[in-house]
């Protein structure tokens, strides 16, 4: 069985009030402060949930150049003042980063069984990625 330190559910903690804050953000037409304090509180449950070394080795990968630079531009843009253009660029990095974790994502939210019916309607599971697909260029498999 997975154990949790103390640390770990503080982290969880962070990055859910950040999620809140930055979805309150862009509700309340792109508050700044919300969107600044949102943006902190995520990084910092981050680091908390996953280490900081880790948390740095993650973001600053050599092929992840890309999207760390926009993830973290974006940030900085929100913080100076212009929250739109800020959270554009920051949804873009956020993609470039973490595009290889959706497949698996979709995949897992497939077994869950109400949404996993929904994901697998004929419209639907056209469009989503499926066990084994190529998705942004990447062959995706679960099996070794």
């Amino acid at each position: 069985m997975i154990t949790i330190t103390d640390t770990q559910k503080i982290g969880v903690g962070f990055v859910a009030f950040g999620v809140t804050f930055i979805f309150l953000g862009v509700i309340l037409l792109f508050d700044k402060g919300l969107l600044a304090i949102g943006n902190i509180l995520f990084l910092a449950g981050l680091a908390f949930v996953a280490g900081l070394e880790r948390s740095f080795r993650f973001f600053f990968q050599r092929h992840k150049w890309k999207g760390s630079g926009a993830f973290f531009g974006g940030i900085l843009t929100v913080l100076l003042g212009w929250p739109l253009i800020g959270m554009c660029i920051e949804v873009y990095g956020f993609i470039v980063l973490f595009s290889g974790f959706f497949p698996v994502a979709i995949n897992f939210m497939r077994r869950v069984p109400v949404l996993g019916q929904l994901l697998n309607l004929p419209f639907i599971s056209g469009v989503s990625p499926g066990v084994g697909g190529n998705v942004y260029g990447h062959s995706v498999s679960l099996t070794h």
